[in-house]
């Protein structure tokens, strides 16, 4: 299975390779190989905080969910019921 820095790594190097073969200045094909390489880093870390972002959230919404499912709905059912019994007695002499 392909991790996300695997698969960024390949494309980079790609990148590089292309850059490699087609650039003929020494110099700005340094400068293009560092800015893939900065690219690279980059991406790796924007990738990185959005997995922990997400398992994160994932992690919350569980744990909100488990306590959402400890609610007592009966006893929460009979509180308005008796509510509603209180307000719908005919008043006294009417």
């Amino acid at each position: 299975m392909f991790t996300s820095e695997a698969i960024i790594d390949a494309v980079q190097n790609g990148k590089k390779t292309f850059v490699n073969t087609f650039v003929t200045n020494e110099a700005v094909k340094e400068a293009m190989v560092n800015f893939v390489d900065t690219q690279a880093e980059y991406t790796k870390k924007a990738v990185k905080v959005g997995q922990d972002t997400a398992a994160i959230l994932t992690s919350e919404m569980v744990k909100t969910m488990q306590q959402a499912t400890k609610f007592d709905y009966s006893k929460f059912g009979e509180g308005i019921m008796k509510a509603y019994q209180t307000t719908q007695k005919p008043a006294k002499g009417a």
